[in-house]
């Protein structure tokens, strides 16, 4: 039986292959488009993920949804890497920096205005080994909202897209007025975000951008440096001489980013004054000598 299936098979291909079509010339290829060069995985700007952030983005993680829904991260936009290096770029390299840089520049374009202005953090996220293996050399920026900025802050699940956010100034994501609270020491233990009407001894004055071969502050002489620039900030912010008897008026608070983006080349530090012991119920921005008066020498 077997035999006799293979027998009846090929008279059937005899029997179509004996008549003359007219327009089959037997070359069963002459008339295909060419076929497309494989392509890997490209992640899409303007969406919004479900997963938390992670440095490496492997495709089998990578889930868009609509920014409405309940999301964690949000890609402001997707660049491409310069490099040929063999692995995913560490954050020390010049590829790596000048990705953050690229991603720092495109989400102050993307919300509107300066993104270290407000509870939001942003990281790059690479293609995975094997992916980078396969020729892939994308970069995507990420943008995620924190609960807060000061205190070490926690990931928010928010609903709603970052994009012009900041656009008005008035977001209630913006940095503002701050009643600080110490430890036993005497030290800051935490920094409680209070509206800038009620009792609060500190408030947001602007960012300080550090040399860029400054090291990460370890020290109490590097911190000073820090302090020191801050200082600069509050006298603008607050429009007061910034000279000798500014660290008269005020203290303030240095806050870098953590050691990780530093290495990135993110040397934005956000500057705070600070009145210990003062119960403020206002905004000091723009108020002048009278506001903030040199209080002892």
């Amino acid at each position: 039986m077997r035999r006799w299936g293979l027998a009846a098979a090929s008279l059937l291909l005899a029997a179509a292959g004996c008549g003359d079509a007219g327009d089959v010339d037997g070359d069963l290829t002459n008339n295909w488009g060419a076929m497309a060069a494989a392509s890997g995985f490209q992640p899409a700007a303007e969406t919004c993920h479900l997963s938390n952030f992670a440095k490496a983005g492997p495709r089998a993680t990578y889930e868009e949804v609509d920014c409405d829904v309940l999301h964690r991260t949000e890609t402001v936009f997707v660049g491409e890497f310069k490099t040929d290096a063999a692995e995913p770029p560490d954050n020390t390299s010049k590829a790596a920096r000048a990705a953050y840089q690229t991603c720092d520049t495109k989400t102050t374009e993307y919300v509107g205005g300066p993104w270290r202005h407000a509870r939001l953090w942003i990281g790059v996220t690479h293609p995975s080994p094997a992916a980078w293996t396969g020729g892939a050399r994308w970069f995507r920026c990420e943008v995620v909202e924190l609960d807060s900025i000061e205190d070490d802050g926690a990931l928010v699940q928010r609903q709603g897209s970052l994009r012009g956010a900041l656009v008005n100034g008035t977001s209630d994501l913006m940095l503002t007025c701050y009643a600080i609270k110490l430890d036993d020491a005497g030290a800051i233990d935490t920094m409680p975000p209070a509206e800038c009407t009620d009792e609060h001894d500190a408030e947001f004055a602007g960012i300080w951008n550090a040399p860029a071969k400054a090291s990460y502050p370890k020290g109490d002489t590097a911190w000073e440096e820090f302090h020191e620039g801050c200082r600069g900030v509050v006298a603008d912010y607050v429009g007061v001489p910034n000279d000798r008897d500014l660290q008269y008026r005020t203290g303030v608070v240095s806050l870098p980013g953590n050691a990780d983006v530093w290495a990135q080349g993110d040397h934005g530090v956000r500057c705070y004054l600070w009145l210990e012991g003062t119960a403020l119920k206002s905004s000091l921005k723009g108020k002048g000598t009278k506001a903030l008066p040199v209080q002892y020498k």
